[in-house]
Parts: structure tokens; C-alpha cells; sequence
């Protein structure tokens, strides 16, 4: 054998393991995702089947779902893969789960808002949970599907309906808006942006998006203009990949590497480590808002707790203020759809 394949040999499998490396842990988990043939769902799909955490990752959609799941089942790792297509097969598809994903519905286009899909979206994820809380009541559930500020509390009340709801496992996964302020402030200060964590609390959309520059780490200043220009972006940064993407779709590869960032910290925090930190969206007692984006513990069973919200800045208690009407018309928007979804379902 000469030198250059004996280099791929020993080279080229890094490439495919990047994401599923050193040996699997003692408990490896159970993972669905459902929307699993959508534009965030195909490469959040492949991310976590590159995961040595997942023993088994379930896939559902309302078609295609065979091809996708096909697809990724030829990939050298560990995760089995099945796929699940159609109403009927919801039930098989969450049976036994630890954590479900939800990326499913409509994307954004140019011109919309994210509370232009709360029609569509809104009884997909109603109808979604509600399999959930009938096969998977004990699951985690990760609700990437927009309009989260609303998805969320529909998830919940749905939840409460079975009698199964449990605050410390309904989460809004925000990680994107986390994901994105630490790549600008990184790209304005001249930093590693992998070094760089910028919590972010408040909402999912618009300027219920309030990334909290004070506490940045490592710690960094900025002047005023700074601070309005970066704030502006991580606000506007959806519409800015929408109007990029010119029709063809919305932000789908940067939320499916959110979306699967989240999924690894939850699953690693249910096998027992420690400190585990990542910013969602929950039922809130530490503010004045019902549901409230916040860093988060998680720990054997969920949520652990808020880490809160810190020292705020002036600027940042105004950002807070500004976001009220808008955050509390969401909320207030999901309770009331679940409200209407439910009595029909009676």
C-alpha cells in the first residue's frame, strides 16, 4: 500500500466522525424529530445522527420521510435510524422517546413576520404535542417551530390538558439568537467566536429578542452605536438570511446547527453532567411575563432552574420595556389558540 492511501485511510473517517467521537456514553438516549424532511429538519437530522449520545433516532414528517430516513441510515454511526410518514405512524414514531425536536411547519418568506405562519403552524404544533402527550408524555420537548413566543404556550396548555404538563420539559429552543450574537460581537471585537457567550433572554422574534451586551464573556465594552447596530442585527438576523434567500427559504442551516447544540447540552445533562447551560424559552416565575427566555440549567430531569436575568443595563431594562406589548400579545395569542383547539378536540 503506498503513503497517499494509507493517509485516507487513517484520514478520511475523521471527516465523518467529527460529531460522533470517543465511545458512546454508559446511557445513550432516544430522540425524535419531527419535521424531519423540512429545511431544518434534514440537516438537524444529520447532525444528530453523528451523535454518539443517540442510540435511536426516530423520524417524522408528513412525506418523505422514508427517502431522508434511508439516506442518513447508511452513515457509519451509532444512532439506528427509522422513518415514519404520515398521521399514522405518529404514535410509532414517539413511543420510547427521551427528547423530541420540533422543527416542523411552514418557513418564513420575504414580507412575512413569524406571526404571519402562527395559523398554520400553531395546530401543527398542537397537534404534534398532543401525540406527544399521549405517547411520550415523560419526554423532553424542544419547540424550534415559529412563532416560538406562542408555539410554546400552545405546547403547554395542550400538555396540561393530559394532565401530563411538566414545565421543566416544554421548552422554546432560542439557542439561535445565542448563536448569532456571539458570531457578530465576535466579528466586531476581532474574538474567537467559540469563546464567546452571549446570553440572550426575552422572546424569539423581533425586538422580544434582547441580547444582553453587558454580560458578554469574555468581557467586552461597546460604545453606544455599537450597541444599537449589533442589538438591530441579532433582532433582525432571520429576515436578513429570509431576504438572502430571496423566496428559496428561511434560516434553516444555522438553526438546525442551533437546534442540534441544544439537543447535545439537554442529552448530556440527562446523562448526569453537570453545569450544563443553555439559554430557552419556559414557563417563567422569575419575571413578569408568563414565558420568558432565560439561561437555563439542565440537569437528570430537565430544567433545573432560571439562572435569571443579571445585573441589567439601562439600556437593556429599556429593550425589556419596549418588548412587553409584543411578547404578552404572543403569549396571550398561543393560550387562546390552545383555548379554541381544544374545545374542538373535546
Amino acid at each position: 500500500m503506498n503513503k497517499t492511501s494509507t493517509l485516507l485511510t487513517s484520514v478520511a473517517p475523521k471527516f465523518i466522525r467529527y460529531a460522533s467521537t470517543a465511545s458512546a456514553p454508559a446511557h445513550t438516549k432516544k430522540v425524535a424529530v419531527l419535521g424531519a424532511s423540512g429545511g431544518i429538519g434534514q440537516p438537524l437530522s444529520l447532525l444528530l445522527k453523528l451523535s454518539p449520545l443517540i442510540s435511536d433516532l426516530s423520524l417524522y414528517d408528513i412525506q418523505h420521510t422514508k427517502g431522508v430516513g434511508a439516506d442518513l441510515s447508511h452513515i457509519e454511526t451509532r444512532a439506528k435510524v427509522k422513518a415514519y410518514v404520515g398521521k399514522d405512524e405518529l404514535a410509532d414514531a414517539l413511543k420510547g422517546m427521551d427528547l423530541v425536536v420540533i422543527p416542523a411547519g411552514v418557513p418564513r418568506k420575504p414580507g412575512m413576520t413569524r406571526d404571519d405562519l402562527f395559523n398554520t403552524n400553531a395546530t401543527i404544533v398542537a397537534d404534534l404535542v398532543t401525540a406527544c402527550a399521549k405517547n411520550c408524555p415523560r419526554a423532553l420537548i424542544a419547540i424550534i417551530a415559529n412563532p416560538v413566543n406562542s408555539t410554546v404556550p400552545i405546547a403547554a396548555e395542550v400538555m396540561k390538558a393530559y394532565n401530563v404538563y411538566d414545565e421543566k420539559k416544554v421548552i422554546g429552543v432560542t439557542t439561535l439568537d445565542v448563536v448569532r450574537a456571539s458570531t457578530f460581537v465576535a466579528e466586531a471585537k476581532g474574538l474567537d467566536p467559540t469563546r464567546v457567550f452571549v446570553p440572550v433572554i426575552g422572546g424569539h422574534s423581533g425586538n422580544t429578542i434582547i441580547p444582553l451586551l453587558s454580560q458578554v464573556s469574555p468581557p467586552v465594552s461597546f460604545s453606544q452605536q455599537e450597541l444599537h447596530s449589533l442589538t438591530n442585527r441579532i433582532q433582525n438576523a432571520g429576515t436578513e438570511v429570509v431576504e438572502a434567500k430571496a423566496g428559496a427559504g428561511s434560516a434553516t442551516l444555522s438553526m438546525a446547527h442551533a437546534g442540534a447544540r441544544f439537543s447535545f447540552s439537554i442529552l448530556e445533562a440527562l446523562n448526569g453532567k453537570e453545569g450544563v447551560v443553555e439559554c430557552g424559552y419556559i414557563s417563567s416565575q422569575e419575571t413578569e411575563f408568563k414565558y420568558f427566555a432565560t439561561p437555563l440549567l439542565f440537569g437528570r430531569n430537565g430544567v433545573e432552574k432560571s439562572m435569571g436575568v443579571g445585573k441589567l443595563s439601562d439600556f437593556e431594562t429599556k429593550l425589556i420595556e419596549k418588548a412587553k406589548k409584543e411578547l404578552n400579545g404572543n403569549i396571550q395569542n398561543g393560550v387562546e389558540f390552545a383555548k379554541q383547539y381544544l374545545a374542538k378536540s373535546n
